[in-house]
């Protein structure tokens, strides 16, 4: 039975942005799946590893109503193997699919469709708002590298996703550093509510939004969240636990500030970085009237030292820090420049950016 034709690209696309959920390595053999469902012509994709799922949709050219479960990994990897000049058939015969493009001829063992655990989030629980894709991707990207990675305090292994009135923020931290961002929505929403995306969640969902100003609507309640778009749809629970009371950790009061151009800096730290000591990371920056300077050392006594000149007039300070620390939140931006304030060799430092009043960088610092 011929359930789907479609060109290389038509198919390629919707499963490679599925494919990021499905693990290796699992319990259930069926969630190395990929579910393909066609329905009326329009053939939908959907990949779960039971917290998180996604669902795409291919171009209409199905042939058959049909629904089966097939090897993810396996299918991505034939359909990219094909040249793209011939359409790619898929033909189901009872467990097997059938997979042909010109005279490359393929048979993989499939799992039934009812077996396929999907999420059932409930409809219209929760609330919802819209905002352009290009947006939303800003948010999350401007802060994703905070996230905490396999934290035991599993509530840092995410993002805080915080709607209260007419601001949505957006919040990530692995308590050495703190990253937020914020943005006004169209409609003041009734009741507010804070959760935690799983970090999963949040990398899956910036491959697959765009640039453009096309809106994603977004449905989040205490146990799920939901974003939609026209060709795809993202469903994921979030993480139970209290993200931590972050306003508290934005310091106030700091009087040694200046700005410096982004990428200026960013080529400083980087140079700077090649003689850091592999396993901490650490770049001492010292403030002097008028002069930043960049200095670190390792265990093979090499040292490194850039300066840069700044408008600064207030007191010297020599402080120590992780430099990818820095280094993350100056690739994520695009501004120009950076405004960054210190307090005492003690305190953390604070990065902001001049024409956006809504990201706030926070980094602890650190002995060398």
């Amino acid at each position: 039975m011929l359930v789907l034709k479609s060109s290389k690209d038509a198919l390629l696309k919707p499963l490679q942005a599925v494919a990021g959920v499905v693990e290796r390595k699992h319990t259930l053999p069926i969630l190395s799946n990929v579910l393909v469902e066609v329905l009326g012509g329009r053939a939908a994709f959907v990949a779960t590893d039971l917290e998180l799922q996604i669902t795409t949709w291919a171009e209409e050219q199905g042939a058959a109503d049909a629904a089966f479960t097939v090897s993810a990994r396996k299918f991505l990897d034939i359909c990219r193997s094909l040249g793209g000049v011939d359409p790619i058939t898929l033909d189901l015969s009872g467990e097997q699919l059938k997979v042909q493009s010109g005279r490359s001829r393929f048979s993989l063992q499939t799992l039934p469709a009812r077996d396929f655990p999907k999420l059932q989030i409930p409809e219209g629980q929760g609330l919802s708002f819209s905002l352009p894709q290009a947006l939303v991707r800003k948010l999350l990207s401007r802060v994703q590298y905070a996230m905490a990675v396999q934290d035991i305090r599993y509530y840092l292994n995410g993002m805080l996703l915080s709607v209260q009135g007419k601001r949505l923020t957006v919040a990530a931290t692995d308590g050495h550093r703190l990253a937020v961002d914020a943005a006004e929505l169209a409609e003041e929403v009734d009741q507010g509510v804070d959760v935690i995306l799983p970090r999963k969640t949040v990398l899956e969902l910036i491959k697959l939004l765009g640039e453009g100003e096309e809106a994603i609507h977004v449905q989040v309640n205490q146990s799920q969240v939901v974003f939609r778009r026209p060709d795809f749809e993202l469903r994921s629970k979030v993480v139970d636990g209290k993200f931590p009371d972050w306003q508290r950790v934005i310091p106030v009061g700091h009087d040694k500030v200046f700005d410096i151009r982004r990428q200026r800096l960013s080529q400083s730290l980087t140079r700077a970085a090649i003689l850091t000591n592999d396993k901490y990371r650490g770049v001492r920056l010292a403030l002097t009237s008028g002069s930043l300077r960049i200095a670190c050392s390792n265990n093979e006594q090499e040292e490194a030292q850039e300066e840069l000149d700044i408008d600064y007039t207030g007191e010297p300070l020599d402080i120590g820090f992780n430099v990818q620390y820095l280094q993350d939140a100056l690739n994520n931006l695009e501004g120009e420049s950076v405004n960054c304030s210190f307090g005492d060799p003690t305190s953390s430092m604070l990065i902001t950016v001049p024409e956006d009043e809504n990201f706030r960088y926070v980094v602890m610092p650190m002995r060398i």
